[in-house]
């Protein structure tokens, strides 16, 4: 086997091995045996929040057995092919051999990066809120187009997108928006996305065609599932209701059934705008508790504690990541380094390289798994 050759079998091995550390493959056929055997039971079935919780874990777990079993396979019988391409002299066979240990080697790191989502919240759904920041009119736009820059990043991995609520701004954009993601993971690749983004560009708005900096905060916390448990004092509670807008015509909403949640020991404020009343406030108080939850967790990462402090305001000096669209063409993540020319591509949903190398680096701040 040649140099190169080697050296991406090697890195391949050296990924399995950690896979194989980090998921314990020695156990992992025991433990999903006694969750089949757990959700045999016929009790289990009358809590259908604990069941669903448990088929969710078998459905993980049995992913990462079959994803781990498939590359070692997928590795082996690479190097047998190669090894049998180069003593037969069939330069095609060690070809097809070498296209396989590439894609196989992308989707290896693919894997290790997945495995690095297991924090206490990581494979909850999210909640993500995105604020206007300083720049007025133009971080209104800019509100508005991370939160297509989101949409699209969540259609690309095939999420669930939900908006909960959003207060526009005219015809400019959006002062706030909120978002609910739900799919394998989410909160754990979303979370890297807290803190201020900055743009830079010739604005649109301005007739004069000058160069215009806009800042806009993004916001990600996990929501609370079944297995957490998040109590909160009514006491602690003010309730206010308002008119949510609409279509306008026979469609604009008659009724105060938008609400308005304000945890007071925290100053915590969430909001909902759908059509039911008593719906808002569920989904209220389901966002409150993911949001004091979130909170609980960055208490517990000391790490996370110091980036928050630092996070600051929405504008100089505090941003994570620039997007320049004039001058130049550049994307760079303040944290990682990491940089792209394709400002558009990065604004149409291409962020996994971004939130790869900070789950990477390790500094998302999510504490470990019990």
């Amino acid at each position: 086997m040649r140099a190169e050759q080697q050296s991406v079998v090697d890195a391949i091995r050296k990924s399995l091995s950690l896979l194989h550390r980090r998921m314990d493959r020695d156990t992992a056929d025991d433990r999903l045996a006694e969750i089949d055997a757990a959700s045999e039971d016929p009790e289990l079935w009358n809590d259908p929040q604990r069941a669903q919780s448990l088929m969710k874990k078998r459905q993980s777990l049995a992913g990462e057995i079959e994803s781990y079993d498939a590359a070692s396979r997928e590795l082996e019988d690479a190097v047998e092919l190669i090894e049998l391409g180069s003593e037969e002299g069939d330069d095609g066979i060690v070809a097809e051999a070498e296209a396989g240990l590439a894609a196989l080697q992308a989707r290896v790191e693919r894997m290790e990066l997945d495995a690095l989502l297991d924090g206490e919240a990581d494979g909850n759904d999210a909640f993500i809120e995105i604020n206007v920041g300083a720049g007025g009119t133009e971080s209104c736009d800019w509100v508005l187009m991370l939160s297509r820059m989101y949409e699209r990043w969540a259609q690309r991995r095939g999420f669930g997108v939900e908006v909960i609520a959003q207060n526009r701004e005219g015809e400019a954009g959006l002062k706030s928006i909120t978002f609910r993601f739900s799919g394998e993971n989410v909160f754990g690749w979303l979370k890297t996305e807290s803190g201020v983004h900055r743009l830079v560009r010739i604005s649109p708005f301005d007739s004069a065609s000058r160069r215009h900096t806009s800042f806009s905060s993004v916001t990600v916390y996990p929501v609370v599932d079944e297995n957490i448990e998040i109590t909160i004092n009514p006491s602690d509670l003010r309730v206010d209701t308002y008119r949510a807008s609409g279509a306008g015509g026979q469609h604009v909403n008659k009724t105060d059934s938008a609400v308005r949640m304000t945890h007071l020991p925290t100053g915590i404020v969430v909001t909902s705008s759908e059509k039911s009343q008593h719906q808002n406030r569920a989904i209220c108080l389901d966002a409150l508790k993911s949001r004091l939850f979130e909170m609980e967790l960055r208490k517990r990462n000391e790490k996370a504690q110091e980036i928050h402090s630092q996070k600051g305001s929405a504008g100089w000096g505090n941003h994570i990541r620039s997007y320049v669209l004039q001058p130049y063409q550049l994307v760079k993540d303040l944290r990682t380094n990491v940089e792209s020319t394709n400002p558009q591509g990065v604004l149409d949903g291409d962020l996994d390289e971004f939130m790869a190398a900070m789950l990477a680096q390790g500094a998302s701040g999510s504490s470990r798994r019990q």
